[in-house]
């Protein structure tokens, strides 16, 4: 046999032994510890022991069923995963909105504070249905929040907020007739807010916060709709009615004043002239007096001595002027012809 084949069967006789496994180096020098992290960093993601506690939030930390009544505020916090878990309630201001069914749906609850529901039937005081439109703001106290969760579970808004508008506002629009609800209706409003808010206080603990409310609309029956539009159409006739006659009484009210006030300007010119007249007469009358005052003999002497000179001039001028004399004294009147005209000269000129 070639000597090839001899080593071929020699080899086969022995053993055959695989290759052999060498770990990493850094597996050879703390290996047991890096597997141990991995493990513990599986779980970890596993199970996310850990949450995250947003603003507008509170959480409530469950062992082993038991509700811790402190809360957990916004941040990161740890638990135990299998013995404790961790309930996120929302403390952001919630609103609930009573509206007609045809409109149900139409308000969009993006974050799932606001919820919708039917509008709330009523009878009034005389038992005809009304329905009632509102909307009622509030929050939940952090604080009182595992007090809730314990006491009425997380649909605590249907087993409080909803209960108590309901009744409220059934208690008092139910005193009123449905002709008087919509005089009255910021009274009815006031009423049912301060009834609301009365009925949260009285829950123990006070674990609900009222933000406010806010009436929206009254839905009467229609007979009662004509009923009042009947009374309003008369009111405001009789508005009209009442203004026309006002607005008559004005205008004629106007009149008199404008003619009473021409008839005291004419009364106010005619004593005005009167008065003028009295006062021009007596001025004349003391002149007179004055001037017979200042008559004495003597100037009466003067003024003949004057005259006489006159009429001496004038007959030398004239001649053939005429003479009259008047009886009493009087001054007399000289007629001249001049050139067959006749000029009377007083004899005060």
């Amino acid at each position: 046999m070639p000597a090839d084949l001899n080593g071929w069967n020699n080899n086969k006789k022995e053993k055959f032994e695989p290759p052999k496994f060498e770990p990493p180096k850094f597996l050879k020098n703390g290996g047991n510890a890096i597997i141990v992290v991995l493990i513990v960093l599986f779980f970890l993601f596993m199970f996310k022991p850990w949450v995250i506690i947003n603003e507008g939030e509170v959480g409530i930390l469950s062992t082993t069923g038991k509700f811790s009544p402190k809360p957990l505020y916004p941040g990161m916090h740890f638990y135990i995963p299998l013995v404790q878990k961790v309930i996120v309630v929302d403390t952001k201001v919630h609103m609930i909105t009573y509206k007609r069914n045809q409109e149900l749906g139409s308000m969009p609850d993006r974050y799932g504070t606001i919820k919708v529901y039917p509008a709330i039937n009523v009878l009034d005081a005389r038992g005809l249905p009304i329905q009632v439109e509102l909307s009622v703001s509030y929050r939940l106290d952090p604080s009182k929040a595992a007090y809730v969760m314990k006491t009425y579970g997380k649909n605590w808004e249907d087993k409080i907020i909803n209960p108590i508008v309901r009744d409220v506002v059934r208690n008092v629009i139910g005193k009123y007739p449905a002709e008087e609800i919509p005089v009255k209706r910021n009274e009815i409003a006031a009423k049912i807010e301060n009834a609301i808010r009365e009925e949260l206080n009285k829950i123990p603990n006070k674990p609900i916060i009222f933000e406010s409310f806010q009436l929206r609309d009254i839905i009467l029956p229609q007979n009662i709709k004509r009923q009042i539009e009947r009374v309003q159409i008369a009111k405001q006739e009789a508005e009209r009615a009442k203004y026309e006659v006002l607005k008559a009484q004005q205008i004629a009210q106007k009149e008199a004043a404008i003619a009473q006030g021409k008839a005291n300007a004419a009364k106010i010119e005619a004593q005005g002239k009167a008065e003028a007249k009295l006062i021009e007469a007596k001025a004349q009358a003391k002149a007179n007096e004055l001037i017979s005052k200042s008559l004495t003999t003597e100037l009466l002497k003067l003024k003949q001595i004057e005259i006489q000179g006159k009429f001496n001039e004038a007959l030398k001028q004239n001649p053939n002027a005429k003479v009259f004399l008047l009886p009493g004294g009087v001054t007399p009147n000289i007629w001249m012809n001049v050139e067959n005209e006749k000029k009377a000269i007083s004899s005060g000129k």
